[in-house]
């Protein structure tokens, strides 16, 4: 991977009053658990951090979802359920993001005090 190329792969869930977002890193493993609960999440999961976007779909301003948030949408607020219920009835997103172009160190450039 070159510097500053990076693929962000999230599963988004359209809840009845917020949007939510678990970050994976890996799809395969993600994919083979839809189909085989055994599979550890941990092993697909990049945190077991739930984020909300307040009505903003996959792209907006991410916060962590409160106790009372996840009460509200889900009718439980412990994390590890809900977690569940976002990867069997969300949607899998993937960005990337490409390579930096440009100078990739500017100190190396010459001096601006001697003029080269």
């Amino acid at each position: 991977m070159t510097k500053g190329e990076a693929t962000q792969i999230k599963v988004h869930y359209k809840g009845k009053e917020d949007d939510f977002i678990i970050f994976i890193d890996d799809v395969e493993t993600y994919k083979k658990w839809k189909d085989d609960k055994s599979v550890p999440m941990a092993h697909f999961i990049s945190a077991f951090k739930i984020f909300v976007t307040h009505k903003q779909g996959a792209q907006g301003q991410m916060d962590g979802a409160s106790n009372a948030t996840l009460q509200n949408e889900f009718g439980v607020s412990n994390e590890d359920e809900v977690i569940k219920k976002i990867l069997e009835s969300g949607s899998i997103q993937e960005s990337e993001f490409p390579e930096r172009q440009g100078n990739k160190n500017d100190a190396q450039q010459g001096s601006i005090a001697s003029g080269r």
